[in-house]
């Protein structure tokens, strides 16, 4: 099932509980007939009542019909960019298995078009903040249950989904040449999330790991 296309908040901690992308999407999910059945190709578990997901490392609570969504073990209020983020991964799911093929941001749909946008919004930051040391990428990245892969001069994977992984990559830069970044993703993202939501969770991760830098 697809999500309709709805514009996420520019701004981590933007727009209200009841903004429209969010009251949209949780009504879409309430109004999934096999809701079981779309969890379980999301990689989410379903319990009757209520939906556990894994997002950035962290157990998300969905408790239904409402949609009303919160971290297990934990009081911390949640951005509405990652809320409904959450609830664009679980309308778009589509169950389809990893192609294990990388693939980066202009071979996704609309994603030559939109690509101005994401070195912006994601690759320039990335780079401003860890260009001059890529190393310290792999230190930050753990909390968000990043993976060393080996790419450039220092690389991670971070699953942002079950069924969503991210790959960052940054070579160091020097006398000749200034420092590079580029994110690329298995070749099934558009399976699970429309090119809009793939810029704003490459958005929402690389501030996460920027905020995480700074208390190094």
């Amino acid at each position: 099932m697809e999500s309709k296309k709805l514009s996420l908040p520019r701004h981590e901690n933007t727009g209200p509980a009841n903004s429209l992308p969010y009251r949209l999407a949780r009504q879409q999910l309430a109004g999934i007939p096999d809701i079981e059945e779309q969890c379980r190709k999301a990689g989410a578990q379903y319990s009757g009542e209520s939906i556990t997901l894994q997002y950035l490392n962290r157990a998300y609570l969905i408790t239904l019909p409402d949609a009303e969504i919160s971290l297990i073990n934990s009081t911390e209020a949640i951005p509405i960019r990652d809320r409904i983020l959450i609830l664009h991964y679980l309308l778009t799911s589509r169950g389809t298995p990893p192609a294990d093929k990388l693939i980066a941001f202009h071979e996704l749909h609309e994603g030559s078009i939109y690509y101005p946008t994401f070195a912006k919004r994601t690759i320039q930051p990335l780079v401003d903040n860890f260009g001059s040391d890529p190393s310290l990428l792999l230190t930050v990245s753990r909390k968000l249950g990043g993976q060393k892969t080996d790419y450039g001069d220092a690389a991670v994977t971070i699953n942002a989904f079950p069924h969503v992984t991210i790959t960052i990559i940054l070579w160091r830069g020097d006398n000749e040449f200034p420092a590079r970044g580029d994110v690329l993703f298995d070749a099934t993202i558009s399976h699970y999330l429309p090119t809009e939501d793939v810029t704003v969770l490459c958005e929402t991760i690389v501030w996460k790991l920027v905020g995480l830098k700074r208390s190094v």
